[in-house]
């Protein structure tokens, strides 16, 4: 594949010929962002409703697994029925997950509904990435990456305020009413706009039923950590859950059972590097998003939406560092992509320091930072990866990606959610109670965002701009 060496203008991406796509891939996007945010919002007028409060966990963690185990088949899907089929088939699923939510009764069909939900929305959010890979040329990938953290950003923000209507209208099966349109949406969209042309033989002609079955239980075992209220059964499946994520990795190297591409488990390859930045940055970011509001809270005597708007901040400083950066050339990258990584590292160990000790708006910034740092290297650690990929396996290493940052997430909550029970902090967030753990709650997840900068410069080490 040739490098994109020159710069690319926004004028290419909103012209005629790209830029109903370019929509069609940001409706998916905003499905996969906004749903999560806005479903959290609304869970306490579900659980009200349904009379289901025991299954907060269970609803997170159905569309967590579903939405992994889907993003993770997304590429070898593509491959064996093209990209059209298979986004209609993602929108149709995601539309039939709301519907199943939107009518619940109780908790078994609402749990139900939000695990086919998180298949549609994995599907989705893969097929977007294979759709970027395989229907844009490669000098927008980079503006298109940087189109789709902005989405982000606008989830990040509105998110909470719709859930935040519909549940004060006492309407929460509006929001996935509302959502099930947007997936049909979808699903016509893709039917009308992506190319019958994009269909590639499989790399293989086998489905890797095996590979599939151990990441499904693996991904089940760490989600089910993050929500199991023993701290020693919890990390008992943390801890099973990453042994089978491994074994998932040899069976995937298998020429037969590849689900996912070689490189993605060789971190001495450009691509492996990508996949295990995006894996650890992910996991040392995911302690904000799953305690920071209730440390704002006790600490500062935030509202809910206030504090979950000072969490936002990471999306806001993401999505302004993405678009700056989405035009630079390849000769930037490297700096910028190291950069990037260690302001992650930085704001990682700045939140751990100055939450609850510092004033609210260094706090603030430190979130900031950290944020930052996300936007300037992760589009550019994804374009790195998509060119490092063999032609063959550009389908289900573009799928990858999202998955990769998924499953680094949901290993990040898991282990955020075990050491807050060794810590006392997973239902006590008196400050009192606080103070004494949240520096080692949030602290020891400097050592994977370390690890991930340590990807990222084996990442850029490798990288010649030609």
């Amino acid at each position: 594949m040739t490098p994109a060496d020159t710069r690319v203008g926004w004028g290419e991406v909103l012209s005629p010929a790209f830029l109903a796509r370019a929509m069609l891939v940001l409706l998916g996007v905003w499905l996969n962002a906004a749903d999560t945010l806005v479903t959290a919002t609304l869970m306490p007028s579900v659980a009200r409703s349904i009379h289901a409060f025991a299954g907060f966990g269970l609803a997170v963690a159905g569309y967590l697994t579903g939405a992994i185990v889907a993003g993770a088949s997304a590429g070898r899907l593509s491959e064996r029925t093209g990209l059209k089929p298979a986004m209609v088939l993602a929108g149709v699923t995601y539309s039939v997950g709301c519907l199943m939510s939107a009518i619940a009764g109780g908790l078994d069909l609402f749990v139900g509904g939000r695990i086919v939900q998180g298949v549609g929305a994995g599907w989705i959010v893969g097929f977007c990435y294979v759709a970027i890979g395989q229907v844009f040329p490669e000098r927008l990938w980079p503006r298109m990456f940087g189109l789709m953290s902005g989405v982000w950003g606008v989830a990040s923000l509105l998110g909470p305020l719709v859930g935040g209507v519909f549940a004060s209208l006492g309407l929460w099966r509006g929001a996935f009413w509302m959502f099930l349109a947007q997936g049909l949406i979808f699903a016509a969209a893709a039917i009308a706009l992506v190319p019958q042309h994009v269909v590639r033989e499989a790399s293989s002609p086998h489905t890797p039923w095996k590979t599939l079955g151990v990441l499904t239980l693996s991904v089940s075992a760490i989600a089910a950590a993050g929500v199991l209220s023993h701290a020693s059964v919890a990390a008992m499946a943390a801890l099973a859950g990453l042994a089978m994520l491994i074994v998932a990795a040899r069976v995937n190297a298998a020429s037969h059972e590849r689900l996912l591409p070689a490189e993605a488990t060789q971190i001495g390859t450009v691509a492996g590097a990508g996949y295990a930045s995006t894996f650890s940055l992910s996991a040392a970011g995911a302690v904000l998003t799953v305690y920071g509001a209730a440390m704002l809270q006790a600490f500062y005597g935030l509202s809910p939406l206030t504090a979950g708007y000072v969490i936002a901040a990471e999306a806001m400083g993401w999505t302004v560092a993405a678009i700056l950066v989405s035009g630079v050339s390849l000769v930037r990258y490297r700096l910028l992509i190291r950069a990037g990584a260690g302001l992650v590292v930085t704001g990682v160990a700045l939140i751990a320091i100055c939450m609850g000790r510092a004033p609210l708006p260094v706090t603030v910034g430190a979130v900031l930072v950290q944020g930052t740092g996300f936007g300037l290297c992760w589009s550019l650690i994804t374009a790195q990866i998509l060119r490092a990929l063999p032609v063959d396996d550009l389908a289900i290493g573009s799928s990858a990606v999202p998955t990769s940052q998924i499953i680094g997430g949901a290993v990040g909550a898991a282990a955020a959610g075990a050491l807050a029970n060794l810590l006392g902090l997973a239902h006590a967030f008196a400050p009192s109670v606080a103070h004494g753990g949240e520096p080692w709650l949030f602290g020891a997840f400097v050592a994977p965002a370390i690890l991930g900068l340590c990807s990222a410069v084996r990442l850029t080490a490798r990288d010649r701009p030609e």
